[in-house]
């Protein structure tokens, strides 16, 4: 090429017949795969697209041929919002049923994430249209006094997408810390001691009851100092709940049992007397979408 290359988007006709290893301008590699030289710019700043030469005197950009179906792959990926993490190691990945998967496992992941959106959008409009009662109703809410007991706990600062691998996994471990400790002595609850959303990441304290507080003190001062344990004395509380199912307790579904049992406390008269907290009484993994799992609870004193 004996003429002086040009970082504009105007290929000038330069490139058209260049093979895959054959240098193109900015211009005419922007041309060739239909995208601007601001994107091409823009790929090269984010790492998806570098060109394979820049001048140190003139800070010209060029690009092979080669480099055009990848350009139109980043292209391609950004119109689906994939993050840029995720583009870079599917562009990166050469085996092309191993992209596949890639790609389909972020769809899969972009396809929860609207049916939750979707669900939530449902539940506003209602909120919004007055219509909150009418959602309370499907939620029974009733009484239960619970014993003091001793607890095995982990404590974290968490967001609400973050709770469905947090809470099985240390409830997990606690479960198996049980049989050093007397073994368990109730259903494994989560206490939340303020807002978890996507904004708030509360503090959450995983809870599983056990038998023998002195075997879980001693539990708990051989392993402190990695996870936030510890053993504490749960206070005897007197519950108001409604149980919900394993498909009910997805984050935004869960929100509406939450409202319903605060909507109850408020009419009936009770008053909050500690924080909430949501009780695992069943096997998660053997139960279906609409098998009851859970109780999700408020503890309540007379206002």
């Amino acid at each position: 090429m004996d003429a002086v290359p040009v970082d504009t988007g105007d290929d000038g006709g330069a490139g058209d017949g260049a093979g895959e290893g054959e240098l193109l301008t900015i211009g005419a590699f922007a041309a060739r795969a239909r995208l601007s030289a601001k994107a091409l710019r823009l790929y090269d700043r984010l790492g998806l697209l570098a060109p394979v030469h820049v001048d140190e005197v003139s800070g010209y950009r060029y690009y092979r041929a080669g480099q055009v179906e990848r350009a139109r792959l980043v292209a391609l990926l950004r119109q689906l919002d994939m993050p840029l993490a995720r583009i870079a190691a599917l562009v990166e990945t050469s085996d092309g049923y191993a992209a596949g998967d890639l790609l389909a496992a972020y769809w899969d992941d972009v396809e929860t994430r609207f049916a939750a959106q979707r669900t939530l959008a449902v539940y506003l409009r209602a909120r919004l249209s007055g219509r909150s009662s009418e959602m309370h109703e499907k939620f029974e809410v009733q009484l239960v006094d619970v014993p003091g007991q001793v607890v095995v706990t982990e404590t974290r600062h968490t967001l609400a997408d973050e709770l469905p691998v947090w809470i099985p996994a240390s409830l997990g471990r606690l479960t198996g810390a049980a049989g050093e400790c007397g073994g368990m002595a109730g259903a494994p609850f989560v206490v939340y001691y303020s807002a978890v959303s996507m904004e708030s990441d509360g503090p959450a304290e995983a809870c599983v009851p056990v038998g023998d507080e002195a075997a879980a003190r001693a539990w708990s001062a051989a392993r402190g100092g990695g996870r936030q344990v510890r053993v504490r004395v749960e206070p005897a509380r007197r519950l108001a709940y409604t149980r919900i199912t394993k498909a009910q307790v997805a984050h935004p579904q869960i929100l509406a049992p939450y409202e319903a049992v605060e909507a109850w406390m408020k009419r009936e008269g009770w008053d909050y007397d500690g924080p909430c907290r949501e009780v695992y009484f069943a096997d998660w993994d053997a139960a279906g979408a609409e098998d009851p799992v859970c109780d999700v609870a408020f503890p309540v004193k007379r206002a």
